[in-house]
């Protein structure tokens, strides 16, 4: 008897569309993680062709992370309601056109709000590129695989951004680190319409304008207040504002305890297991653009590399990364993510230890290149695993939110991170120009050894977090290890 094949051919290509799918959604979160760093090695150029005060040469840095950050559940939210899809069109087009403004700005002030127009729009694309690759893929082996692609390029994407940075500052201008986005923007937009499907949370949805507003000027002022930190923890400004951000954020669970549809479920992060994973995130966070800033500082004025060199150098850790990457994916189904989520800081924090013992007259073969080696392998260790822990068992109609809680977790905690890094360094570096004025390398290494040993002491923290919020058995933390891979629901 006569049987049509032609059902198979569609199973195949809908199959296909999801990886090609997953390709697209890769992209654009390397070009939201990369732009968080690729401006850093051309800040000196930037600073010296705009005459950007100190001040305006931070804020190039923390503008994108302090709009980014504290818009971020607004964006997965709309997002949910409005179509994962079409606002990450929309996000896609709103930070190809930021991107040119910066790229062609005549003053400090001008790329300083473009970096804050970029940072606003990729609080549009990250949680609904994230939330897509949620409800595409959301069983089995393939979402472990899907997740630790994401994931890796999420984490990888801050020492792309160096070596990119270096290499269009060194052979074309330090403009074409912001017009560069264009070309990622472009292929966004057309794989964007080919191969990712629309999908929206279910049911009338209404915004929660109050947790909207209270969120996003607490994450503000926090972030802000920690940055004026280096100018004096003890100071009117940095304590006001630090408390100004922490009175606002009460107030925002405040309000999403009590309306109907808040902005941020409070579901999404008092789950042991996701709110765990949501801190050890804000750690990674702060220690990947923290220790890359400063890593670029060292290579750069210490070593005497020149910035393609540079970014050149910063290396090593994404391509140890991209090395253990495939192991631990395989073994993640085999051990559970509890061990990874426990080793990964642990081996991190022997790699920036290793970091903090930089001096003047060292040698980048002994001193930089085996911390950056074990720092991957530490790094590697959370990738794999974090993405999908902070996601699982998260509903459907919850997507936008929770994709948005992980983003905004890495990138507040990058902001705070920074800023907090900066005042170490800063205190260090005084400290060590009082003691012998004439020995002007001396102090900055001074600064970066106190920088990459902070950072060092967070990751010990990240393994004290995972330790305990990360329990229970491997079946328990990722239910969907070992089962066959589910319809997609989109």
């Amino acid at each position: 008897m006569y049987r049509s094949s032609s059902p198979a051919p569609a199973v195949d290509v809908l199959h296909a569309k999801r990886w090609w799918a997953l390709g697209v959604l890769s992209l654009t979160q390397l070009v939201v993680v990369l732009d968080g760093t690729i401006v850093n090695i051309a800040l000196p150029q930037a600073q010296l062709e705009l005459g950007l005060s100190d001040g305006q040469r931070q804020w190039v840095v923390t503008a994108y992370a302090l709009a980014f950050g504290a818009l971020l559940l607004l964006g997965g939210r709309i997002a949910d309601y409005w179509g994962r899809k079409r606002t990450f069109l929309v996000g896609m087009l709103g930070f190809g056109a930021a991107s040119v403004f910066g790229g062609v700005a005549q003053s400090g002030m001008e790329l300083v709000i473009a970096r804050g127009l970029q940072g606003a729009f990729a609080a549009l694309l990250a949680p609904a590129s994230l939330a897509l690759l949620t409800v595409t893929f959301t069983h089995g082996r393939e979402r472990n695989t899907a997740f630790a692609i994401f994931g890796t390029v999420a984490g990888t994407g801050a020492a792309i951004g160096l070596l990119l940075g270096g290499a269009l500052t060194e052979f074309a201008d330090w403009r074409w680190c912001l017009l560069v986005n264009v070309f990622f923007v472009l292929a966004g937009l057309i794989g964007g319409l080919l191969f990712v499907t629309e999908s929206k949370a279910p049911g009338e949805n209404r915004y929660d304008l109050g947790g909207a507003i209270t969120v996003t000027l607490g994450l503000g002022a926090l972030v802000y207040g920690f940055s004026l930190a280096e100018h004096g923890w003890g100071s009117l400004d940095t304590i006001g504002f630090i408390a100004l951000g922490v009175l606002l954020l009460a107030v925002f669970v405040f309000i999403e305890s009590r309306v109907a549809q808040p902005l941020l479920p409070l579901r999404v992060v008092l789950n042991r297991v996701r709110g765990g994973a949501y801190l050890i995130q804000a750690v990674i966070g702060s220690v990947m653009v923290g220790a890359t800033v400063y890593l670029a500082f060292h290579l750069q004025i210490v070593l005497a590399f020149s910035p393609f060199v540079a970014g050149l150098a910063s290396l090593p850790m994404t391509v140890v990364i991209m090395i253990c990457v495939p192991f631990l994916t395989k073994l993640l189904p085999v051990i559970g993510p509890r061990p990874m989520m426990i080793g990964g800081p642990l081996i991190a924090a022997v790699g920036l230890f290793w970091l903090s013992g930089v001096t003047p007259g060292g040698d980048y073969f002994t001193q930089v290149l085996p911390g950056l080696a074990i720092l991957g392998v530490g790094m590697a260790n959370l990738f794999v695993p974090v993405q999908n822990l902070a996601l699982t068992g998260v509903a459907p109609e919850d997507a936008g939110a929770a994709s948005a809680m992980a983003n905004s977790a890495g990138q507040i905690g990058g902001g705070i991170g920074l800023s907090v890094f900066t005042a170490l360094y800063a205190s260090a570096a005084a400290a060590e120009a009082e003691a012998d004025p004439a020995a002007l390398l001396a102090s900055f290494t001074a600064g970066y050894s106190a920088v990459f040993t902070a950072a060092a002491i967070a990751m010990l923290a990240g393994a004290v977090i995972a330790a305990v919020f990360i329990r229970g058995r491997k079946e328990e933390l990722m239910p969907h290890v070992g089962e066959a891979p589910a319809a997609v629901h989109v």
